[in-house]
């Protein structure tokens, strides 16, 4: 993809990036060679973003020529807008206080450069207005009165910037850019870019590093250009075109910011911000499941006010799980009245509402996993070492925190298997899920159906190898190639 920065006055800019044009706004806006070219990312740095300015036609005809803007007319439009702003400060008080609290002055000035501050110590505070505004040079200018409060958010341009500032903005803007080096020159530069999000030390990561290392190797055969990146990443995530999140994703983590970003900006995901909101949300998936049909074993979900009605319809043992739990953090099972109504209360003062299910036993789960309607791999679960559950993580040694793994051809699925598992992932959408089935007297059960399933080498790659890595980075191909972001 080409990757082209518009100022106002290129002349001005010591910016060397490799694989970046830098242009004026006027050769942008005027010359046919720009208008008529396709697969293009446009990083808009003009010094006006004003209605009808040359700033914010870069970014409108970058929209009409098919062209990914940052920021986009929207982006523009809302940094004028105050609801927005009043609606950051309210969601991101504690952050403003916390970050101001030891100035001494009434009034202070934040100044943002491609998401950064040239003070380490207001790092998280741009990263914060910059994730939501999206506009490269940003100016905060805050007051305090009984606290710290916003006055006003607005875009500079490059002539604004201090001097003294001058030298950390290259190098802000260097690592905006940044690209790593190859150790020999490549004949044919990448069809496109792909950030591979990882968190070192996630405590249950998606993929383990071999997995990591093999979505690199092979994204690279398939033409990409890959680099690892980290949570602390977030404002880089703009220079890529597309993004494979493999950390643990929760809603209220960096995987979610990053799916909403990518989102925004029209960089193709896997996978979207709607997959984690609603696969990380137990009642929405519990509801789901329900009004869709789908078996699934007893399950009622609740509240403060149906604590007595749970029992009589779930029986015991019963599995308590909190809205947002993954690979069996904050799943429970009580056994006995007392140990329900212990867990349930505990539970509850953290959610107004928790999900009951029956408990049903089997020796493994299959694991279907399925991306864009389509299944990829198969696999059984089996139950951690002395426990109910796969993942034990209160087992004391590592090897028995979880429990074996076969990999099988889809074909040698039980069709009433498969055929479930399908109608479960239709209704999250397209995406990469994995649909967890209890076979229980016969009957197929969806467990869960999980956003950013685990592909690990060396399990569910067991059967189909490479094949199950080339169709997720196919799929983020496909979304590009076909605009499907």
């Amino acid at each position: 993809m080409n990757k082209i920065i518009v100022v106002s006055h290129p002349e001005n800019w010591q910016l060397e990036v490799e694989n970046i044009s830098i242009i004026s706004s006027q050769d942008y806006l005027t010359k046919p060679e720009f208008s008529q070219l396709k697969n293009a990312r446009i990083f808009n740095l003009c010094k006006d973003y004003s209605y009808q300015s040359k700033g914010y036609y870069v970014s409108l005809l970058a929209e009409a020529r098919g062209h990914l803007a940052i920021p986009t007319v929207k982006n523009i439009v809302d940094l004028r807008e105050p609801k927005l702003v009043k609606i950051v400060f309210e969601e991101f008080d504690d952050l403003i206080q916390q970050s101001l609290k030891n100035l001494k002055s009434t009034e202070f000035t934040l100044s943002i450069y491609f998401g950064q501050n040239v003070a380490q110590k207001y790092k998280e505070l741009s990263t914060m207005f910059y994730r939501h505004f999206q506009i490269p040079f940003l100016r905060v200018n805050f007051s305090y009165t009984t606290k710290w409060n916003i006055k006003s958010v607005r875009a500079i341009s490059e002539s604004e910037i201090p001097k003294e500032h001058k030298e950390s903005m290259y190098h802000f803007a260097s690592q905006y850019f940044a690209k790593k080096r190859y150790d020999t020159p490549k004949q044919n530069p990448a069809d496109y870019d792909l950030a591979i999000l990882v968190q070192q030390n996630d405590p249950a990561p998606p993929s383990n590093s071999k997995a990591i290392k093999r979505f690199v190797e092979i994204a690279e055969k398939m033409n990409f250009y890959v680099e690892v990146i980290s949570p602390k990443d977030l404002s880089r995530l703009s220079a890529f075109d597309a993004l494979l999140i493999r950390q643990s994703t929760e809603v209220n983590n960096e995987a979610y910011a990053f799916a909403r970003k990518a989102q925004q900006e029209g960089i193709a995901v896997v996978d979207y911000p709607d997959a984690i909101l609603k696969c990380c949300n137990k009642v929405y998936m519990a509801e789901a499941l329900e009004n869709a049909k789908i078996p699934t074993p007893k399950t009622i979900i609740v509240h403060k006010n149906n604590k007595e009605e749970v029992l009589p319809i779930t029986g015991l043992p019963c599995v308590l799980k909190s809205p947002d739990s993954t690979f069996s953090f904050g799943v429970k099972k009580a056994n006995t009245e007392k140990e329900f109504y212990d867990l349930v209360n505990m539970m509850l003062k953290k959610s107004d509402l928790i999900i009951a299910q029956e408990y049903t036993f089997s020796e493994y789960d299959w694991r279907i996993g399925i991306l864009d309607d389509k299944p990829i791999f198969a696999c059984r679960y089996y139950m951690a070492k002395g426990h109910w559950q796969i993942y034990n993580w209160d087992a004391s040694k590592k090897d028995d925190q979880d429990g074996n793994a076969d990999t099988l051809p889809i074909e040698k699925v039980p069709k009433k298997i498969l055929s479930v598992a399908l109608r479960a992932a239709k209704l999250m959408g397209k995406g990469l899920y994995g649909i967890d089935v209890k076979e229980v007297d016969g009957k197929p059960l969806v467990i869960e159906i999980n956003d950013n399933p685990n592909i690990d080498f060396g399990v569910e790659d067991r059967y189909y190898g490479d094949q199950v890595y080339i169709n997720i980075l196919t799929a983020l191909k496909n979304r590009l190639e076909r605009k499907e972001l």
